[in-house]
């Protein structure tokens, strides 16, 4: 049942305005009212702006990844102009032919390459031997015999010039020069027999040294 009081009539704790046609809510404090309905319109924009925070994370997270497959993506463009770089470095080595004269080689394209002493001694290189010289990608010259002129074995004195300190290789009144590093490697010495290679058909001023006897 309602009651008047004050200008308001209460009726189950709610009290109406008997001044206006407007319903006031006052659930024992005029101030809780307000707040809640505060709380009440201020709860879907929250929602509302929580939605738009994700949605932005989302695509900061899409974005991520797709730097991260272009990263990959990347590094393997990178391998591959890496490999392709090292095929390419292989490609570019030259490789040359020439002729031994008893020191270096003279090559096809008229230039005169120098032959490591101690490989022509081990070689035991006759004048007259055919080379391949392959110059790889770091600028190192590596050498092979690819065709020995046919050569013949002599047997001779080992002489040596006092002045250029040149040796030679003497047989019958004819000296032949030869490597310094071939004699060293015998410990030879003047006077010492020595048995030594030149071409069979073609003269020569250089004969590779074979052995040395020492006397």
């Amino acid at each position: 049942m309602a009651e008047k009081k004050e200008g308001k009539y209460y009726e189950n704790n709610i009290a109406f305005s008997a001044n206006k046609n407007k319903m006031s809510w006052l659930f024992g404090s005029k101030k809780k009212p307000l707040k809640m309905a505060v709380e009440v319109a201020e709860k879907p924009q929250n929602d509302k702006a929580v939605l738009r925070q994700i949605e932005t994370l989302q695509q900061q997270i899409d974005l991520l990844r797709q730097q991260l497959h272009r990263d990959e993506a990347a590094g393997q463009g990178l391998a591959g102009v890496k490999d392709q770089s090292s095929v390419v470095k292989s490609e570019i080595e030259r490789i040359i032919e020439g002729v031994f004269d008893g020191q270096g080689m003279v090559g096809a394209d008229g230039s005169v390459y120098d032959v490591p002493a101690n490989y022509a001694s081990k070689s035991k290189l006759v004048e007259g031997d055919i080379l391949k010289l392959t110059i790889n990608n770091l600028g190192a010259f590596v050498y092979k015999q690819i065709k020995p002129i046919a050569r013949q074995r002599l047997v001779g004195v080992l002489d040596q010039d006092p002045q250029n300190m040149q040796y030679y290789a003497v047989k019958d009144g004819k000296r032949w020069r030869l490597l310094t590093a071939s004699v060293t490697y015998y410990k030879g010495e003047p006077g010492d027999e020595i048995i030594f290679l030149i071409p069979v058909e073609s003269g020569s001023r250089w004969a590779a040294v074979e052995n040395i006897i020492n006397r």
